[in-house]
């Protein structure tokens, strides 16, 4: 959606399979019950994508970056560190209440009506296809973060859990 406004337009960026590789913690969302605990403990040891990370770096040359993810609030500092230490640009961080179990198709969609209320969002960048669709539906410009392997279980998770 476009907005006239002096302030430099939005480009939000999701993190896990997006600006994140979570392969290496998908393993505790193949078990019953899923250690939830475990993969969010798991983060901060992600390594970096390289494709998101120069996609944000060339889009904070013309736009204010925000991150966007699923991910519960308990997790802030983690993820701020680790933001930090990949040299993405500073942006705010948009998370999940701890007891929000609503599918990510529903959250993110809603908050970027919120934030382009009188501001341009130029893009959102994001792995998961239905958060993809939805936004689009919405008159958001997509870029489809198809650069990340994941499974099948967390897919499950992000749609009917609720949890990422």
């Amino acid at each position: 959606m476009t907005r006239t406004t002096s302030r430099p337009p939005l480009a939000v960026f999701d993190l896990d399979n997006t600006l994140s590789d979570t392969r290496h913690r998908q393993r505790f969302l193949d078990r019953r019950p899923r250690d939830w605990n475990a993969f969010f403990a798991a983060a901060p040891h992600d390594p970096p994508l390289a494709e998101g990370v120069a996609l944000c770096l060339a889009a904070a040359a013309e736009c204010e970056i925000v991150y966007l993810t699923g991910r519960p609030e308990r997790c802030r500092a983690d993820t701020v560190e680790w933001l930090a230490a990949q040299g993405l640009p500073a942006g705010a961080l948009h998370m999940r209440r701890n007891d929000d179990r609503r599918p990510a198709r529903v959250t993110k969609p809603e908050l970027l009506r919120r934030l382009g209320r009188g501001r341009e969002v130029r893009m959102l960048v994001d792995d998961d296809e239905l958060v993809c669709d939805a936004a689009e539906r919405a008159g958001f410009r997509v870029v489809r973060a198809r650069w990340a392997e994941s499974s099948e279980a967390l897919q499950e998770a992000q749609e009917k859990e609720g949890r990422t």
